[in-house]
């Protein structure tokens, strides 16, 4: 569960990364974060003091420490709450370009090519 997620979260940078930047995503990001943790307050992820480390990392860590389902529900709640942010951001019709892929999931070539 962890790694979907965090393959979930390098594909939304990957996207966006192009139209906000990689800052503007980390920003949009720990926002989507600290709202998301008034629901789930263990995703209160200390903050990396001047380091380089991104915060996807962090979030694998916090999720790992949890039983899949409350990780499951918390990483999927945190990715509706990005998304809210963004159509805010850069309206709803690019939002819903940018992250077709996010929400499409895997293609059934690619579910084939992994299992290979």
């Amino acid at each position: 569960m962890v790694e979907a997620t965090a393959a979930t979260w390098r594909l939304v940078a990957a996207q966006l990364a192009p139209v906000i930047g990689a800052r503007g995503f980390e920003v949009l990001f720990g926002r989507a974060l600290h709202m998301t943790s008034t629901t789930f307050p263990w995703l209160v992820v200390s903050a990396d003091h001047g380091g380089s480390e991104s915060p996807l990392p962090r979030l694998e860590r916090c999720l790992a420490r949890q039983d899949p389902a409350t990780a499951a529900k918390a990483s999927y709640t945190l990715l509706l709450k990005f998304t809210e942010l963004l159509m805010t951001l850069i309206g709803e019709s690019l939002t819903a370009r940018l992250l077709a892929p996010v929400w499409a999931g895997p293609s059934l070539s690619s579910t084939q090519e992994s299992a290979l």
